[in-house]
């Protein structure tokens, strides 16, 4: 399920405060139906004079409906479930502490999970997190549909919505537990103790390179290596690691060892090419996209590109793959051999590995098959799917024989 349809499950609008949304409570009691009005009497009650009843009844009503939605994913109705609980438990003991109640308020209104990084609002001020929000922008440009906020409906953008730093710095000062020793340390600082700091962080011994699999907390790391048994290795005994090692050298060396050799062509030639959005014609339209021809190496050219293979409901599709072909629009007296690879935009961040492709253009044959555009993850590809046009920059080096 996407994420535009998981946002779908916060529908309902809100009734006066202390009634139960229509949909929410009716027919069997769940979790999230049982503990909903006691969720928001207590985010009402507790909210203190820093915090408006109406923002504690506000995140109460969000939790209830998702913890009552069917229709949402089961782990978020599980999370809402279990913070609607908390939320009871605190009206039952008079009070929570701060950050409970703030957890309702500071929450992405997507994934309910406080966000890690960025944090976008809709035009009513509805939160959401990096990754839900370019996850909603990715659905819509799929489904053809523009993209709107889970809460009230308005339509968001990259330009309609603006970052929250606010609520960034108020999350960042929020105490979080480390997944290693359990302490609790403001967000903003955990990254850092998680990964150089705790004495319980996950670690590998410093053999690791000549073989050594072990793997446990800082704290037993000295005791380990002073007893590795992999440094009194015979050399014949590490010589198969070694030669493992050497093959996913030679692999890398290999790569850029070809670039460098492409690099010393005669005919080089490079351009920023802009991917366009477009539907086909089908029943069932499909989304593609297209570049405006472009010259380069006295030969026109057009790049095409398609999601998950041109798969029928790509938004239904957690993995999400793009993949690209190179066309010879112009007419050729002789086969022009080409080697040919994508990279990231001068002014984008998205990671792409680096592959050369090879192709031999002719009149007859004058497109390449679609090739995978090598994105990094998912993630990457729904920034690229988000925005309005993709940018990239397309190499192409012809091989004179």
């Amino acid at each position: 399920m996407s994420g535009a349809e998981e946002a779908g499950g916060g529908g309902p609008a809100a009734g006066p405060a202390g009634s139960v949304p229509a949909g929410v409570g009716v027919g069997v009691a769940g979790p999230g139906a049982a503990a909903g009005p006691a969720a928001a009497a207590a985010l009402g009650e507790a909210a203190g004079p820093g915090l408006p009843d109406e923002a504690g009844l506000a995140g109460a009503r969000q939790l209830q409906e998702a913890a009552g939605d069917p229709d949402a994913p089961p782990k978020k109705r599980l999370r809402a479930a279990e913070a609607a609980e908390a939320a009871a438990a605190a009206a039952a003991a008079g009070s929570g502490k701060l950050e409970e109640r703030l957890y309702s308020v500071l929450c992405c209104t997507v994934c309910l999970d406080l966000p890690k990084a960025s944090v976008y609002q809709c035009t009513n001020g509805h939160l959401m997190c990096a990754g839900c929000f370019i996850h909603l922008l990715a659905d819509a440009r799929l489904k053809e549909e523009q993209a709107t906020c889970p809460n009230c409906r308005c339509e968001i953008s990259k330009s309609l919505c603006c970052r929250n730093l606010a609520v960034e710095k108020a999350v960042s000062e929020l105490p979080s537990e480390c997944g290693f020793c359990l302490c609790q340390f403001p967000r903003s600082i955990l990254e850092r103790h998680q990964k150089e700091e705790c004495q319980d962080r996950v670690t590998q011994c410093k053999y690791k390179r000549i073989g050594c699999p072990w793997h446990g907390p800082f704290h037993e790391l000295t005791v380990h290596e002073a007893a590795c048994a992999h440094p009194t290795k015979t050399g014949n005994e590490l010589m198969e690691i070694l030669d493992e090692m050497d093959q996913s050298h030679r692999k890398e060396m290999q790569l850029y060892n070809s670039i460098f050799s492409l690099l010393s062509f005669e005919k080089i030639g490079y351009t920023e090419v802009q991917f366009r959005p477009y539907r086909t014609d089908d029943f069932i339209t499909r989304l593609y996209y297209e570049t405006p021809r472009f010259t380069v190496l006295n030969q026109t050219w057009v790049l095409k590109a398609r999601v998950n293979d041109s798969e029928r409901n790509p938004n239904l599709s957690c993995k999400r793959t793009l993949s690209f072909q190179l066309l010879l629009k112009s007419k050729v007296t002789a086969p022009l051999e080409c080697s040919f690879l994508l990279l990231k935009g001068p002014y984008d961040d998205v990671k792409i590995s680096p592959v050369i492709y090879h192709f031999v253009f002719t009149n007859e044959s004058n497109e390449t098959d679609y090739v995978p555009l090598p994105i990094v993850d998912s993630v990457e590809c729904n920034k690229l799917l988000a925005a309005k046009n993709i940018n990239l920059r397309l190499f192409l080096f012809q091989i004179q024989k």
